[in-house]
């Protein structure tokens, strides 16, 4: 319930500000990349993951400034295995994700660009603004799927929220290339006010704590530590590390895409 008051807020929020104020309306679609960063992949900020596509609409209030609300789709993952890391191959863990991300966003045009009521048909822009993501982080065991939320991988009283507060900033260019059609490219990064994209974050549990939960408990144990796998070195002791010291995973989004304009006769 609470998911759903936050994207209806980001809805309302955006047609009351540009109701009234938008000369020059926009519609359009994106595709490109995802990534991730976080304690399967704390150093490689521009490696992509995954497949991302997104559809908007803005509102250009004037040549410098537009707001908008934005859908976004996008796979990560991520895989200790395949690591450079000797440390990262010996715990073993992985993950993969979809992201479903609704977003309220401002653009900042440092040139007077057309679709605002300008004169210049080119212009990079940055842009930031606030969202809410949902998430839910799985991997393979035995040939099986798990949703490794349920099942509390580090001792957990209760799952974690699959959904958080996201704050997008990144930057891009705009090219309108006739009156109505536009094209852009973009990259940004999103900080995530979670630190379970990927299903780590603090320490091993006690495996005695899945003891109790009969054979649920032996997949909870399997999953909490995957060490001694592949590298047949095992590293899952009670309270030894699991994740970084980070408290939130961040992801990236980055691509190019195409947008229409509604333009209105008294803009220009």
């Amino acid at each position: 319930m609470a998911r759903k008051k936050t994207i209806l807020f980001f809805i309302v929020s955006f047609l009351f500000i540009a109701d009234g104020r938008a000369q020059v309306w926009e519609v359009g679609a994106q595709v490109g990349g995802a990534g991730y960063i976080g304690d399967l992949n704390p150093d490689h900020p521009l490696k992509i993951s995954g497949l991302a596509a997104s559809l908007f609409v803005k509102a250009n209030l004037d040549p410098n400034w537009a707001i908008g609300f934005h859908y976004n789709f996008g796979k990560i993952k991520a895989d200790d295995a395949k690591s450079t890391y000797p440390q990262f191959r010996d715990r073993n863990l992985n993950f993969y994700s979809n992201l479903n991300e609704f977003t309220f966003m401002v653009d900042f045009n440092f040139l007077d660009y057309f679709a605002g009521g300008g004169f210049k048909r080119f212009s990079p822009y940055l842009y930031t603004g606030i969202g809410t993501v949902i998430f839910n982080p799985k991997t393979k065991y035995m040939g099986k799927e798990y949703e490794l939320a349920l099942y509390t991988t580090e001792g957990q009283e209760k799952s974690y929220k699959t959904y958080a507060l996201v704050i997008p900033y990144g930057a891009g260019v705009k090219y309108n290339f006739s009156e109505k059609w536009s094209l852009l490219g973009n990259i940004g990064y999103r900080n995530a006010y979670t630190d379970y994209l990927d299903d780590v974050s603090g320490s091993y549990p006690d495996p005695a704590d899945f003891a109790n939960n009969g054979s649920v408990g032996q997949i909870q144990k399997a999953l909490s530590d995957r060490s001694g796998e592949k590298t047949g070195v095992y590293i899952g002791a009670k309270d030894t590390q699991r994740g970084d010291f980070r408290k939130r995973d961040t992801y990236m989004f980055v691509g190019i895409g195409i947008t229409y304009t509604f333009v209105s006769q008294k803009c220009f």
